[in-house]
């Protein structure tokens, strides 16, 4: 029994609540020169800009739009239900509020219209999934090379190189020969052996084939 009387209460209180609301926007609008059945239109406009505002953030999620609408809606009929309750000589109406009145109209059908026919965000489930870009062919590998003739074709077919002429030994000079002489039988006394070439090049200083060919002539 509670549970049913609960929904009921809220409900009353919500048409009391309206009803006082609509009577204020029409007292205002009455007041700044609206009469007759304009004076009534004013209200249900808006009142219908507050609840389409309120529908689209209850369906869309949140957005700029419809909070900027619901706003101003909400502003509008608060400053209706303020402005009646003393603070304005309803008599004198300002000419400021007149203006704002006047233009009412055309704001409210902006902003309907707006909220009617600006499209929704997506949801996720609505997106289309995109598919994914065809991969690229794998590249052609490469013809394998021709194989090479033997080696022993090219050696049959290449001409015979002439055999170089080996190297003339070097000339010894006679002073460079004597010294070597001495040395020689200084190690020979020492040692009681013949010289070696390696010793020979290191005492005398010089390269290899003129050590040679001294030791050659010292043999």
């Amino acid at each position: 029994m509670t549970r049913s009387i609960r929904p009921d209460a809220v409900l009353v209180q919500a048409v009391i609540a309206g009803a006082l609301s609509f009577a204020h926007l029409h007292d205002l609008a009455a007041a700044a020169g609206q009469s007759g059945w304009k004076a009534w239109a004013y209200p249900i406009s808006v009142d219908l800009l507050l609840v389409a505002a309120w529908r689209r953030l209850r369906s869309d999620g949140p957005s700029r739009l419809a909070w900027c609408w619901f706003l101003i809606a909400l502003v509008a009929s608060l400053g209706a239900n303020v402005a009646t309750a003393g603070l304005l000589d309803l008599g004198e109406v300002p000419a400021w509020l007149r203006i704002l009145v006047a233009a009412w109209p055309a704001l409210a059908f902006m902003g309907g219209t707006l909220l009617a026919h600006s499209p929704a965000p997506k949801s996720a489930g609505d997106r289309v999934p995109v598919p994914p870009a065809p991969a690229a062919p794998a590249p052609a590998p490469d013809p394998a090379p021709a194989p090479e003739p033997a080696a022993a074709l090219e050696t049959e077919d290449a001409p015979a190189l002439p055999v170089a002429d080996p190297a003339p030994a070097p000339q010894v000079p006679d002073a460079l020969l004597t010294y070597a002489r001495k040395v020689a039988d200084d190690h020979r006394a020492r040692t009681g052996g013949p010289i070696d070439t390696d010793t020979l090049r290191a005492r005398l200083g010089v390269p290899d084939p003129m050590a040679t060919a001294i030791a050659a002539q010292l043999a």
